[in-house]
């Protein structure tokens, strides 16, 4: 009998096998670019709508706040429909449900509804919980345990391609139309305000019209396509046991609960300091940019996850081969197209692949090992936060900025370690996971009230501490308890 989650009866996949899954694998890495594109728009529609709306920080992330709460409500759904239909039905229909998400942000514009634009955010992000729910587990169990970690950092390299391009894009369409300050709009007579206001709004319109049509479009493409069936059954650890009999319920791993917690705070510390770059580097003591030319630099923060996790899927996929030193330069080249693209600088293309080196050197004295490398990648994003707190200027900007290439690979390397060992309770542990990404929708809103109360530049304490959890479990905390550390 098949359900749609699981592993191969015998744990094992051969190279024969291995073949046969890499097509799919490359159709399911459209979906991670997809969901990583309208998901970081978000970082662009909000301070768009700050300034449309008239919002404080506060109010501002709540766009952020209905977006990932959908995440913990509809993670466990998602996991029953999954269960239910399998993986390419459920695919299908969190597709269509995030086309129809986009297609509310018309209504929203039109009316200029700030809670209508918040629904539409949580039908949008309802759709992207089902795909996650769908293909996180699915991509991990898609091959040999062993190389799970780099398997979906791989594919999560894929969803930061799509992190980079839409602040770019974002800042392009949606941004640049914006002419006056915050300031400026409040010294317009009250009936120009809002004519102005009305414009803004409406300037998300089209974007997502294209986004909606897109998603249709790939859903028509997953429902005609065949996807390998995984059947249920038990699953090999890294450490090569199978450990289904050891409890009856997922709660109860350790390694699982913790690496929820984990993934609590990594996606609210990564949302968080996204959320509110384009303000803090719009500030006079900072950068002072304008929104428009602020916004591709989050190019660069999104754009460093997708460095890293490329660095990470050749890294942590095997002993390096003059091949994958080859693969290494040639990501550190893009790492500097990328740098140059954004910044028109030689220099700060140059300050940029300075911290790619940096990150590349914790990844090769982690020696391929998964939870060491994180732990190592989590304490140094935590100093480079630290550092853009007590700093000023461009450094500032650049150290927070390079926290992207530390990001990389906490989401994939903290599920896969997750979920390691847990066989029949795989699902179950992919939905549990997928909830605690509602971390991005409590701590912005958390950091907003103390940009609010201390301001933007102290409120960064709180990635901080969440930086600090996540080395714990990198470090220690991922070990299962039927382990030996």
């Amino acid at each position: 009998m098949t359900t749609g989650i699981g592993t191969p009866r015998n744990g094992a996949v051969s190279a024969k096998e291995g073949a046969k899954y890499a097509p799919a694998l490359a159709i399911l890495t459209s979906l991670f670019f997809m969901w990583g594109f309208i998901t970081c728009l978000n970082d662009i529609l909000i301070p768009h709508l700050k300034a449309a709306f008239g919002l404080n920080y506060a109010e501002a992330m709540l766009i952020q706040f209905m977006f990932f709460t959908a995440y913990f409500i509809m993670s466990l759904p998602s996991g029953a429909i999954v269960e239910k239909v399998g993986y390419k039905t459920g695919i299908v229909i969190g597709l269509i449900a995030a086309g129809i998400g986009c297609l509310l942000f018309y209504p929203a514009a039109a009316t200029r509804s700030y809670p209508l634009f918040l629904g539409a955010f949580f039908v949008l992000a309802s759709g992207i919980t089902l795909l996650q729910v769908a293909a996180n587990p699915y991509v991990a169990i898609l091959g040999s345990p062993q190389t799970a970690s780099s398997r979906l950092n791989l594919t999560q390299a894929f969803n930061s391609l799509g992190t980079t391009i839409a602040p770019i894009i974002g800042a392009i369409l949606i941004l640049s139309t914006a002419s006056l300050s915050l300031e400026q709009i409040g010294r317009l007579p009250i009936d120009q305000q809002a004519t102005y206001r009305m414009s803004e709004a409406s300037s998300v319109q089209m974007p997502y019209l294209f986004l909606a049509a897109l998603l249709f479009v790939i859903a028509g493409v997953f429902a005609a396509i065949k996807l390998p069936l995984i059947e249920t059954g038990s699953v090999k650890s890294s450490a090569g046991g199978t450990h289904d009999a050891h409890h009856e319920n997922a709660w109860k791993y350790r390694h699982l609960v913790l690496g929820a917690i984990g993934i609590f705070v990594y996606v609210g510390a990564e949302v968080s300091i996204g959320s509110f770059l384009v303000n803090y580097l719009s500030q006079d003591f900072v950068a002072n940019l304008k929104a428009v030319d602020a916004g591709k630099y989050v190019s660069l923060y999104w754009g460093g996850a997708m460095i890293g996790r490329f660095i990470g899927s050749i890294t942590l996929g095997g002993k390096l081969s003059p091949v994958r030193y080859l693969l290494l330069g040639l990501v550190l080249v893009l790492a500097v197209a990328l740098g140059f693209y954004n910044t028109r600088d030689v220099t700060e293309s140059m300050i940029y692949l300075g911290f790619a080196v940096v990150n590349l050197a914790a990844f090769l004295t982690s020696s391929g090992k998964p939870g060491r490398t994180l732990g190592l990648l989590a304490f140094g994003a935590a100093i480079l936060v630290v550092a853009t707190m007590v700093l000023d200027g461009r450094p500032a900007m650049w150290t927070i900025l390079a926290v992207g290439l530390f990001n990389s690979i906490m989401f994939p390397t903290i599920f896969t370690l997750a979920v390691d060992g847990l066989g029949k309770h795989t699902g179950h542990a992919s939905g549990i996971l997928c909830m605690a990404i509602v971390g991005g929708a409590v701590l912005p809103v958390i950091q907003g009230l103390f940009a609010d109360a201390i301001g933007i530049h102290h409120a960064f304490f709180l990635p901080v501490l969440c930086y600090l959890y996540i080395a714990y479990y990198g470090f220690k905390g991922h070990v299962p308890t039927y382990q030996k550390a």
